[in-house]
């Protein structure tokens, strides 16, 4: 069954630029390298310049698992994303209708 990752960026003044680099550098790397991903959609709020919302469906629950066990996830998101947020919130989904 489809699971749902809905993440929030609060990102530092100041770094929201280099995170969106990052979150690009990103999406590549989990389209090319993750067929378990369905969906992989980094997006910028229109209203706050400091707020990332990522969109992310996964076949399943054991590819999003292996999605946080990847190299680049843990290169790129742990690694230079999460020292410059304020703050991360991730809300897991399954899917009930559709």
């Amino acid at each position: 069954m489809p699971v749902t990752l809905i993440a929030k960026y609060h990102v530092t003044a100041g770094h929201s630029e280099t995170v969106q680099a990052a979150l690009t550098r990103m999406a590549e790397r989990v389209r090319a390298e993750e067929p378990g991903c369905l969906v992989y959609q980094a997006n910028r709020s229109t209203e706050r310049d400091d707020l990332f919302c990522l969109y992310e469906v996964y076949s399943d629950e054991a590819a999003l698992i292996a999605h946080r066990e990847t190299p680049h996830f843990r290169e790129i998101v742990e690694g230079e994303i999460v020292p410059l947020l304020d703050r991360r919130e991730r809300e897991v989904y399954t899917r009930v209708a559709g």
